[in-house]
């Protein structure tokens, strides 16, 4: 099985793609992590990669399409792969297809996590981790069970992500409706696009995605 998961920063692809890796041995395969471990790793496409970097560019499709060739090639044939946060544009999206039948492989489907902007500017204006394990919080969804706690490590320090602010989620909604949304029509054209509600709570969410994978 794979597939795509799209929808605005913010909107759960991370959550449900872990979910996914938990629950059906999947392997998410999401650009900005694959970009940062290869950097760190050396390895000659992550030395490309830092070298653009250090450069002050974006990192080029050639980039990101070597660094997922290289990942098909390393989990086998027998996972399922997840995308998350790529492809971003219709260039991309024939890249990937381009990559994947080198492997031998084809998309199952595009799932997108519709959400509603101003929902999300709150979900995501007031989410914060522990600064010791990466556990998640929220101002008004998840707080820690005792004040200022970690419930996972018991840390009493937090963060919060300087991009996660009103302004800058607005911005990025912005870009991925303009940028990303335009390549559903190459997937509709498929028949392989199913939308869920972002906006549901997160079993539930897991719930209709596993449905459409089961269908």
């Amino acid at each position: 099985m794979n597939i795509i998961l799209l929808g605005p920063p913010g909107a759960g692809k991370g959550t449900q793609a872990q979910r996914l890796v938990e629950h059906r041995g999947m392997r998410q395969l999401s650009t900005g992590d694959m970009l940062r471990a290869a950097v760190k790793a050396g390895t000659p496409v992550g030395l490309e990669a830092k070298a653009v970097m250090e450069r002050g560019e974006l990192v080029s499709d050639e980039i990101v399409s070597k660094l997922i060739d290289a990942e098909l090639t390393a989990m086998g044939a027998d996972a399922g792969a997840i995308f998350d946060g790529y492809p971003r544009t219709e260039a991309q999206a024939h890249a990937l297809d381009a990559l994947l039948a080198q492997h031998g492989r084809s998309l199952d489907y595009v799932i997108e996590l519709e959400v509603n902007e101003d929902a999300l500017v709150e979900r995501i204006t007031g989410r914060f981790t522990c600064a010791n394990c990466g556990e998640g919080y929220h101002d008004v969804f998840k707080q820690p069970a005792v004040e200022a706690t970690c419930d996972k490590c018991g840390s009493r320090e937090f963060k919060r992500r300087l991009d996660d602010n009103e302004d800058t989620v607005r911005t990025r909604m912005g870009e991925y409706r303009a940028k990303t949304a335009p390549i559903l029509p190459v997937y509709e054209a498929r028949g392989i696009v199913r939308r869920v509600d972002g906006m549901a709570d997160i079993g539930t969410v897991t719930d209709a995605i596993e449905a459409i994978l089961a269908a």
